[in-house]
């Protein structure tokens, strides 16, 4: 009896949990799903993803959500933690027959309140372009599965570009398409652009300009999903086969990889500022990579299965200083310091970096993402100090917590992770004692040797903006050059090839990788705790987003949850009820 009581508890749905800024609260009339609100029988389907955008009316209510269930997809006014969800009236309602939708992207750049563009992947291996308020605007590429018969995988719009966008398919390649082109109406032609170790880059062979533009072979196996940087210069992708590859997208060069601890990578996700990306997969780890050191810094342990998304929050962040009250500036200046959101990340970074180098009073910056499991379980994670500079000296600050425009709790409040109760460690420059340990990191042994930072090259080779608009004797002209110059091996942009760690052109050897830098032994890299690993959900969950007031979670019955960041609880219970179409809450 004991353990049926232990197994009901393990098995209960936390509706809440507590960070060191406080409480987040499940916001139950907020939840979005199929209008019936019955759960989905997910058996057989693709996983159920979220998109956002916002159209910037003048209702003060922009942003819009899209969702699939199963052969269905769904657009609606997304009202977060403000109002409760109308699911009686979705703005547009598809439901597709021989494939079902598998991902989708908004493109930010052309969004308004009349018309927004929405890239739709399917299970059959097409993409189409669709304009779910003007309705009747509709493309499709790949019609005729020409181009690849797999599954679509991930397809997200090139940033900066009204026009170009990427697909990735569980055969293992990626195209770049040009939404103005057309597919033509017989199997592409290729011919070699450039190649590298594990991944080759051809261009379609075409008397006129058709997509796709490019053709991406990349590594073993499906690429289950790929993430641009921040500043849209670099492509980190991830593989069946465990490899991480991150790529200079407009030089089409390969900047480093990484190796799965087991089992295939399932996602990948950067900071912010594009220092660091975390993977999660197969092996129920979430792995942090430097990009500028070309290495696994960390790896997280919490989850029991699958690790099915990873995601940093740019809303959430520790600034540390040894006196905040000697800050000279005003409050203004020092949240813009402190703040990671959207596109100012490269510059706030850039101002953090300037500070810690030539301030007496040292700041730096503490890194939440978080990560949703086949466990059904929500974690969260810290990326401190200790782990990120483990060969610097380590003293004892103060901590200021800053959660964009949300409220925080007063010190020592109940629930508080112990390892955030304002004794918090930083870290000035020259070192060379072993970090000491956090509650919320298990660092086994320092890190060994983690040499000069590799540069990055900031001359771009060839821009596949530019070329996609050659013609075909200029292209076959680059094309050979490229070639000549980069045969086999393909020009690498970093200059610490020994931090690179190349796949070797056989298929590698698990057994032969681990234990090297480009996949090093548990022991050999420090081992996070979550601060919080919370079940959420009766099924696999496939999706989570950091909003500037809320986190956005789904699970495979087609539920779609908002949780409230703190001090941005929306509705009062009482409120619920009233305004819930259905009159209960699910």
């Amino acid at each position: 009896m004991a353990a049926e009581g232990g197994g009901k508890e393990m098995n209960e749905i936390k509706t809440q949990f507590t960070t060191r800024e406080g409480l987040y609260k499940l916001l139950s009339h907020s939840e979005y799903s199929r209008p019936n609100r019955v759960p989905f029988n997910s058996q057989g389907s693709n996983p159920v993803k979220v998109s956002f955008v916002n159209v910037n009316d003048q209702s003060g209510n922009g942003d819009r959500i899209c969702f699939n269930v199963g052969r269905e997809l769904y657009f609606y006014i997304y009202k977060g933690v403000r109002k409760a969800a109308d699911l009686s009236k979705p703005i547009d309602k598809r439901i597709y027959k021989g494939t079902q939708p598998t991902c989708h992207d908004f493109n930010h750049l052309t969004a308004t309140a009349d018309s927004v563009s929405l890239l739709v992947g399917f299970s059959a291996g097409q993409v189409q372009l669709i304009d779910p308020i003007k309705k009747e605007t509709s493309k499709l590429f790949n019609e005729e599965r020409l181009i690849d018969k797999s599954r679509v995988t991930s397809v997200k719009w090139v940033p900066g570009s009204e026009s170009l966008f990427l697909v990735a398919h569980s055969s293992g390649n990626m195209y770049l398409y040009n939404v103005e082109h057309t597919c033509g109406t017989t199997t592409p032609h290729y011919q070699l652009l450039k190649q590298g170790e594990s991944f080759a880059v051809h261009t379609c062979k075409s008397k006129s300009t058709r997509n796709p533009l490019l053709k991406w072979t990349v590594g073993e196996g499906a690429l289950n999903e790929f993430a641009f940087s921040p500043d849209g210069k670099f492509l980190a992708s991830v593989s069946q086969d465990g490899f991480l590859r991150v790529f200079n997208f407009d030089s089409v060069e390969l900047h480093g990889t990484m190796k799965s601890y087991f089992g295939g990578l399932l996602c990948v996700c950067w900071s912010p500022d594009g220092k660091y990306i975390v993977t999660g997969g197969e092996d129920d780890l979430v792995t942090v990579w430097s990009f500028v050191d070309c290495r696994v810094i960390a790896r997280g342990q919490g989850h029991k299965s699958w690790v099915s998304v990873v995601a940093f929050d740019p809303n959430t962040t520790s600034v540390e200083e040894t006196d905040p009250m000697e800050f000279s500036g005003s409050d203004e200046d020092f949240q813009e310091l402190i703040n990671f959101g959207r596109d100012r990340a490269n510059s706030t970074q850039s101002r953090l970096s300037k500070r810690n180098s030539t301030d007496s009073r040292p700041v730096s910056v503490t890194y939440r993402f978080g990560s949703v499991g086949q466990d059904t379980q929500l974690c969260l994670w810290d990326l401190t100090e200790d782990i990120l500079f483990p060969h610097q000296p380590l003293s004892r600050t103060r901590t200021h917590t800053n959660v964009m425009n949300a409220t925080s709790p007063p010190a020592g409040s109940a629930g508080a992770n112990p390892g955030s109760n304002g004794n918090t460690i930083t870290s000035p420059s020259n070192s060379i004692p072993p970090p000491l340990p956090r509650s919320n990191s298990l660092p086994h042994s320092a890190v060994s040797n983690t040499g000069s930072k590799s540069s990055v090259d900031s001359a771009i080779a060839s821009g596949v903006s530019k070329f996609a608009t050659l013609s075909l004797h200029d292209r076959k002209e680059r094309h050979d050059k490229d070639h000549k110059r980069n045969h086999s091996m393909g020009h690498i942009s970093s200059k610490s090839s020994d931090k690179l760690n190349l796949v070797t052109k056989n298929k590698t050897d698990p057994a032969k990788t681990l234990g090297t830098p480009l996949c090093p032994r548990m022991e050999d890299v420090p081992l996070l705790e979550p601060l919080i690993c919370k079940k959420i959900a009766h099924e696999r969950l496939t999706v989570l987003i950091f909003l500037e007031d809320c986190i956005v979670t789904a699970c495979q019955e087609g539920f779609i949850c908002t949780w409230a960041r703190p001090g941005k609880v929306g509705l009062l219970p009482s409120q619920n009820q009233a305004n819930s179409p259905s009159g209960t809450v699910v």
